[in-house]
């Protein structure tokens, strides 16, 4: 069993095919479980709700929208008050450096500044959960730790629980209270591992290090058997 405690930073890391996106899609909603139940602050999910906010590694931006019409957009369907999404719009457009671009439209954005929408988008709703399945994954490594800065920055700020998907070792070190190890097919917890250091974390430690090696060694030893599987569907055929 998975327990995420509340306000907790919880990264779901491990190789391709071990189902860490199915996991986090079962707990948005956007499917049920194979097996067992799905709760979210005590009641069962059976689908997508508003304690649940999502962010893709796609950004999933309406193109046609400009950057406050985007984060505006759910906050439109909450038939909340023009004044009250104006307020809630720029005060996210100003946490997430937003505010010069807020009539661009997202083709007139980079790859970071797109995604720093999405983010802001899903913070406008105020779902105490976040689930984010490799949102920086597409971004280069100067950005990458540019948006993983600003992520804590707001975590820490507004106490969200965050489950996060990942396939970099040193991205789950640096983000995260808890990270889980998942073995390839079927996808189970192989670990549960506290990280234990103080933030900001330095990449160069020897703390930092000693971790990275031992989680490197849990998820080749994932790897290799889903290679080994590769191998076998292909003699097969």
């Amino acid at each position: 069993d998975l327990d995420v405690q509340k306000g907790e930073f919880v990264c779901l890391l491990g190789p391709s095919g071990c189902g860490k996106s199915t996991l986090l899609n079962a707990v948005a909603g956007f499917q049920p479980p194979t097996r067992g139940t799905v709760t979210a602050d005590g009641k069962t999910v059976t689908g997508p709700g508003p304690d649940r906010g999502m962010v893709f590694q796609e950004y999933a931006l309406f193109p046609w929208m400009t950057v406050a019409e985007n984060v505006a957009f759910g906050l439109q369907i909450k038939s909340m008050g023009k004044a009250e999404i104006a307020a809630r719009v720029d005060a996210l457009l100003e946490k997430l450096h937003l505010q010069d671009f807020r009539h661009r439209y997202p083709k007139d954005l980079s790859g970071g500044m797109r995604q720093r929408v999405a983010i802001a988008r899903v913070l406008a709703l105020d779902s105490p959960i976040l689930l984010m399945d490799e949102p920086f994954g597409a971004l280069d490594a100067l950005t990458r730790r540019t948006l993983q800065d600003e992520l804590l920055r707001i975590w820490q700020e507004v106490g969200k629980t965050i489950l996060f998907v990942t396939h970099s070792i040193e991205e789950s070190i640096y983000l995260a209270d808890r990270i889980i190890v998942m073995t390839y097919r079927p996808g189970t917890i192989k670990q549960d591992v506290r990280v234990d250091m103080p933030r900001p974390r330095d990449g160069a430690s020897a703390e930092f290090n000693r971790l990275k090696r031992d989680l490197s060694l849990m998820v080749m030893e994932e790897q290799q058997r889903f290679s080994a599987d590769e191998i076998r569907s292909v003699t097969a055929d």
